[in-house]
């Protein structure tokens, strides 16, 4: 009976061995936040960082043009001269009746001191005599100062019979001759006289979708290139920012100033524009072998107290072999390197630790 006994419990504790759960092992990593960098490649333009049409002010006709296309020009010289007779004309009347009214005033301004001198003695002159005398200088004084006003109004027109540069640059178009009708801008004149541009300075301008602005910053680096320079690369600086989107393209406008003092881009060249994405805050940063997915969520798998644990993410950016993701962790949890659905939650493992 002894020996029946011993041989029964030895059979219970073998069976009780087998029925013990096996733990699998896995390598683990400690979750940590970083900063991940991803690259775009946008389409650009390079646009004169300055350029203005110009017109006549006035109407009249091409007298002298002293540029052509091509010219380089300094602020405030003279490109066209312009004429129009009947200002000239104008001209000539105001400064006509200036004389007139100034031989007025100083007839009308004696004739009043004479009666205001005479009036001092008692009973020659009545007061109303002398006031009509004074309303009359006054009235004549006002005349001189108007039509001195008019001519400067007249001279002032003559002067826009003179088209200068408004800013250094090259004349970029012209579309006058000698003897060519010239005149404001929507009224008989639709082309302009010259263009002028800025040309030693840029502007590069481009396009950035909704979901990328919330990267760029002022005074960010862009590394760009145009087809008809092959094999070269040029670095600017973001200088402004649109603050606000496009409501059909739903893209922010970005410039940056470009240095061309050599003058091998010219304006209106597109441009093949790099850019690094780099997020302003540290988010948590994995392997993208620890993040895998089912029919129902996207997920990781934790290990908390040799147990496993799916936590649902949501994915963000990828960039060599690291992605961004968003849920429930902390700094410090303890996640699977290589997650896979096949992986339980709640299954018992053992950890073999893993640097992430």
């Amino acid at each position: 009976m002894i020996w029946i006994l011993i041989a029964s419990c030895g059979s219970n504790a073998d069976a009780s061995a087998k029925q013990l759960p096996e733990q699998l092992i896995v390598q683990t990593f400690s979750l940590s936040k970083g900063q991940l960098t991803t690259h775009m490649t946008l389409p650009g333009e390079l646009r004169p960082f300055q350029s203005v049409d110009l017109y006549a002010k006035v109407n009249s006709f091409v007298k002298k043009v002293l540029v052509d296309v091509g010219s380089v020009v300094k602020k405030d010289q003279l490109l066209v001269i312009l004429e129009a007779p009947e200002m000239q004309d104008a001209t000539n009347t105001a400064a006509a009746i200036i004389q007139t009214n100034k031989a007025l005033y100083q007839a009308s301004k004696a004739n009043y001191e004479r009666i205001y001198q005479t009036s001092k003695i008692p009973g020659t002159i009545s007061p109303n005599d002398l006031d009509i005398a004074y309303a009359r200088m006054s009235a004549d004084s006002t005349n001189l100062e108007a039509s001195r006003s008019s001519y400067h109004e007249s001279t002032s027109l003559n002067g826009y019979l003179e088209v200068r540069a408004p800013f250094e640059g090259v004349i970029s178009s012209s579309n006058l001759y000698a003897g060519a009708y010239a005149g404001p801008a929507g009224a008989g004149s639709v082309t302009p006289l010259l263009t002028l541009q800025e040309q030693v300075k840029l502007r590069l301008v481009i396009a950035v979708p909704e979901a990328a602005t919330a990267f760029f910053r002022k005074k960010d680096t862009v590394h760009f290139s145009v087809k008809t320079l092959t094999g070269k690369e040029f670095t600017a600086r973001i200088n402004r920012l649109a603050g606000s989107l496009d409501l059909q393209l739903r893209t922010e406008q970005l410039q940056m100033d470009v240095l061309n003092t050599e003058k091998i881009l010219l304006p209106g060249m597109f441009a093949q524009v790099s850019l690094d994405l780099t997020n302003k805050d540290k988010v948590f940063l994995v392997p993208g072998s620890a993040v895998t997915e089912n029919s129902k969520q996207i997920f990781v798998i934790r290990v908390t107290n040799g147990k496993t644990e799916w936590i649902p993410v949501r994915k963000g950016r990828e960039s060599e072999g690291y992605v961004e993701i968003f849920g429930n962790l902390q700094e410090g949890d303890q996640l699977v390197s290589e997650a896979t659905d096949e992986l339980r939650s709640g299954t018992l493992v053992q950890i073999e630790s893993k640097k992430g």
